[in-house]
């Protein structure tokens, strides 16, 4: 099978989602997003609604905050383009959780590696502060950054944003 798979890295407000969804609209063929926020609260509520409505038509909304790997097995396909936003979001629901963070991680290199499509990965870069004060903190950016590593190993392309500016980091421009 084959998956072209882009990371997209980034901080908080550097335009890493509006490039991904960039990389999507540029192809042909369907377009789905993977949303793995949970609404907890009206602002959240109101943050997902205007994400939906920037997206604009032609979209199909999936909503999975804890089993990625399965929707992407359900939703990526040939000719399908798939976007994910994001793998943090979706890592603190499976702290919150209290999954086994290893066997999740292994479970969506297994999907990745079994889907075929365009698959575009956002991702918070958060290791580029100050370390943490508090070990649930820690440990949140220790599997974050692993995970990137991981993902960064497989994937086609890596790209860095910031301040809305793409940095390519591996492989070719989609």
């Amino acid at each position: 099978m084959s998956t072209d798979i882009t990371l997209v890295l980034g901080g908080a407000r550097s335009g890493k989602s509006r490039h991904a969804e960039g990389v999507v609209t540029a192809s042909p063929g369907p377009r789905v997003y993977i949303a793995t926020a949970q609404i907890w609260d009206s602002e959240m509520a109101d943050r997902v609604a205007r994400h939906k409505e920037d997206r604009g038509p032609g979209w199909t909304t999936v909503e999975e905050p804890l089993d990625l790997p399965g929707a992407l097995r359900r939703h990526a396909g040939a000719g399908t383009n798939v976007l994910v936003d994001c793998l943090t979001l979706w890592l603190s629901n499976l702290m919150m959780a209290e999954a086994d963070l290893p066997a999740r991680t292994a479970d969506l290199l297994a999907a990745l590696a079994e889907v075929e499509g365009r698959v575009v990965l956002v991702s918070n870069e958060v290791g580029l502060g100050i370390v943490p004060d508090n070990a649930l903190a820690r440990r949140f950016r220790d599997h974050a950054g692993r995970l990137h590593q991981d993902i960064a190993a497989v994937a086609n392309r890596v790209v860095f944003v910031a301040a809305g500016l793409p940095l390519l980091l591996k492989g070719e421009r989609a």
